[in-house]
């Protein structure tokens, strides 16, 4: 994983976890998944989980997605899959394994 790679995916993975109240967070790169060139780590998967997204119809969970990414939308991510869930409808996919909080890296 390249630094640049990692910068992106950890101000991703910050800035959601910044603006949304998760109870889980994954941030992939899918970049090794898709035909770019070396070094273009642009291609990025997200799992949010949050009650937030309880009364909000999918479409308006991954327009606050893109607003909070925008920035990086318009100069970093080529591509962002978008997956975000209530905890009940976590439970019903996944089963009821707990869930982890996202990890802020370190910082308090």
């Amino acid at each position: 994983m390249s630094i640049q790679e990692k910068m992106i995916q950890e101000r991703i993975a910050k800035k959601l976890a910044d603006a949304v109240d998760l109870q889980h967070l994954e941030v992939v790169n899918e970049s090794g998944n898709h035909n770019v060139p070396a070094g273009s780590e642009s291609h990025f998967k997200v799992v949010m989980v949050s009650e937030t997204f309880e009364a909000m119809p999918l479409i308006a969970r991954h327009r606050q997605v893109n607003r909070i990414l925008s920035h990086e939308l318009a100069n970093d991510i080529h591509a962002l899959a978008i997956h975000t869930y209530t905890a009940k409808e976590w439970r019903k996919k996944n089963g009821e394994a707990p869930m982890s909080p996202p990890c802020l890296g370190g910082s308090t």
